[in-house]
């Protein structure tokens, strides 16, 4: 076990096991990843005495780290041109189709470059909540890497009654999903509460229930691969991670997650079926609207890369056979 000492201020440890200097430092001091990488990236970090920038730098045992806990600056959203899809717009909200790699909001790690910057970068006016000023209209998120659709509040009845339908489990969330394996049964429910990892501060995990909140993840087989699965799956409840941390706790880990698929599948997913993240995807959401009370549907396409995905694996089926 790697133990911390020092000041607030000043952090010292003595690496206990082999592995990239943002992890081993995140993990000993119970810290973000995307903020002990802001450290090591302004020259906060050393290792034995050497000033290193890089943070996925390897450390062995018995290193000795140092780090200074740079200050957080404020965190603000500010306007960016950056091309965004709108699915639907009226006075009170939007429906967005948010692409893979891009974070929902500003964050430590992700100052800018964010759905809510190119929002404000259309001249879209958007609900300011008081507790969350640099996320303006985000009713809920969804990963970094996970494409899809997200609604955004415009007015305060809208993030009001958004936010009341999400508690109250009634918004209408179906994910696609690209997985290795074949669940057996085809379809079912999966449930366990969700907590942070024991060991690995990143990561997020099955948990007992006393240590987690509760989650339930609904699945059916769309199509079948040798060793491969499309899955659809709609949210009972939603937890940070929830569909990606349930299929790889059951055997079935999403194509291409850098988090919670193993290594040695990981690397085909991503030289082989080209996959730089998580083939996940938000492809239809249902709501009512907080005006009308009209119920909303709305669906988007597979991305590209998960289509070119599931097109290689439809080749090499085609060819076995």
């Amino acid at each position: 076990m790697t133990t911390p000492t020092g000041s607030p201020s000043l952090i010292t440890l003595v690496a206990a096991e082999a592995g990239r200097l943002d992890r081993v430092l995140a993990t000993a001091i119970g810290a973000s990843r995307a903020l002990v990488q802001e450290w090591i990236r302004q020259g906060a970090v050393t290792v034995n005495g050497a000033v290193t920038t890089k943070p996925a730098a390897y450390v062995q045992p018995g290193d000795r780290i140092e780090a200074r806990a740079l200050p957080r600056p404020p965190l603000s959203a500010a306007p960016e041109d950056i091309p965004i899809k709108v699915v639907y717009e009226d006075d009170d909200l939007l429906v967005v189709a948010k692409p893979a790699g891009m974070p929902a909001h500003p964050a430590p790690g992700h100052p800018g470059g964010t759905l809510v910057n190119a929002l404000l970068g259309r001249g879209t006016t958007l609900y300011v909540h008081p507790d969350a000023e640099f996320r303006p209209g985000i009713v809920h998120r969804l990963d970094k890497d996970t494409s899809g659709l997200l609604m955004v509040a415009k007015t305060e009845l809208a993030y009001r009654s958004l936010a009341a339908q999400l508690r109250e489990h009634s918004v209408k969330r179906v994910y696609q999903a690209l997985v290795h394996g074949v669940p057996d049964p085809e379809s079912g429910v999966l449930a366990g509460a969700i907590g942070r990892h024991p060991v690995d501060r990143v990561r997020l995990a099955v948990v007992p229930p006393e240590k987690g909140k509760p989650a339930i993840t609904h699945y059916r087989l769309v199509e079948r691969f040798t060793n491969h699965s499309l899955l659809e799956l709609r949210l009972a409840t939603g937890r940070t991670h929830q569909i990606r941390v349930h299929l790889s706790t059951f055997g079935h880990p999403v194509a291409g997650d850098p988090l919670y698929c193993p290594p040695h599948l990981l690397r085909d997913d991503r030289e082989w079926l080209g996959l730089s993240g998580q083939a996940l995807h938000a492809g239809t959401l249902g709501f009512v609207h907080p005006r009308t009370g009209e119920f909303l549907q709305f669906t988007e396409p597979l991305p590209p890369e998960f289509a070119r995905a599931l097109e290689k694996l439809r080749k090499r089926e085609a060819g076995e056979r």
